[in-house]
């Protein structure tokens, strides 16, 4: 999600950016939204929360949410693939029921190695990268420094210059600070409205859910840092690096990062399909989930699995 076309959604919004206390928990386990199937692992000092279905010999997947999301945004997704794949998908650092970074390094170079420290803690190997947004950059920036990863799924990547975002950070304005580290029901719901081209999506447990998770104690002051820290140099020479067949995936009705960024990775990543989708925003794993898993299915079989 883009700090400049979300700042005017919750605008109006900023005297109730204040209500209510962050969640205090004992730790992840303790959460509501902490599943059987979870698992906490340590990595490096960095605790994540991580979740894993399907066979345990099937080809692997791993999904990688956006920013101030979760784990909980591939729900629907893995519901159609994972009687065939083997999926793992956990809280990225300071999202979720994932704590913030020990040292306070949110740049592109740690969500890199994040990757990869978890892909080898896990013994994950040859695995699909599926990636949504922040998540997304995370996937391909991987994938060109790796010659491990299968494929790539692309939902609306980030990594692309754009507005006041480029070579070096920019300030995060005062008002998204203040929304990021304490939302308002009704500031996450405008944020999630924004994300979906079909607002009907928006339901109040997205948004519970949504509000829960970015309040819980840390998330914020690691929201605002990452937000600090957003930097997205030129990625043409990163890009070309990427020999791992790519699938891009965008939202026509986009409104946080232009479908027309969909041509750079066409552009740059010499093995891609890019598919520009009607009717579908910044989240085409809830806007479009049986498209995505096509792509997936598509993408595994034309892999070799």
């Amino acid at each position: 999600m883009t700090r400049l076309r979300i700042l005017p959604l919750v605008f109006a919004l900023i005297l109730a950016a204040c209500s209510g206390d962050n969640a205090d928990l004992d730790g992840p386990e303790q959460s509501v939204y902490f599943a059987a199937s979870d698992q906490i692992i340590d990595l490096d000092g960095q605790t994540i929360r991580y979740r894993e279905s399907g066979p345990s010999d099937a080809p692997s997947i791993v999904m990688l949410h956006g920013f101030t999301d979760s784990l909980h945004t591939w729900d629907a997704l893995v519901d159609a693939l994972d009687d065939d794949f083997h999926v793992l998908r956990p809280d990225l650092p300071g999202h979720g029921l994932s704590g913030p970074s020990p040292d306070g390094d949110y740049s592109n170079e740690a969500l890199v190695d994040f990757v990869g420290a978890l892909l080898d803690a896990t013994g994950t190997q040859d695995a699909i990268l599926v990636g949504n947004s922040l998540g997304g950059l995370a996937a391909w920036r991987y994938a060109a420094g790796s010659d491990a990863v299968r494929g790539l799924v692309l939902l609306a990547p980030g990594g692309v210059p754009y507005a006041d975002i480029g070579e070096e950070p920019s300030q995060v304005p005062t008002l998204m600070k203040l929304f990021l580290k304490s939302p308002p029901e009704v500031g996450v719901r405008q944020m999630l409205n924004s994300l979906h081209a079909e607002p009907s999506l928006v339901r109040d447990e997205m948004v519970t859910r949504y509000r829960d998770l970015m309040r819980v104690e840390g998330n914020g002051d690691a929201f605002v840092e990452r937000a600090a820290q957003f930097a997205f140099p030129a990625p043409e020479s990163t890009m070309a690096r990427v020999s791992a067949p790519t699938i891009v995936i965008w939202g026509a009705q986009d409104v946080i990062l232009a479908p027309q960024q969909a041509e750079v990775f066409r552009t740059n990543i010499p093995q891609i399909e890019v598919n520009i989708l009607e009717n579908v925003g910044h989240m085409p794993q809830v806007e479009a989930t049986d498209r995505v898993a096509d792509a997936i299915r598509r993408l595994a079989t034309a892999t070799g699995e």
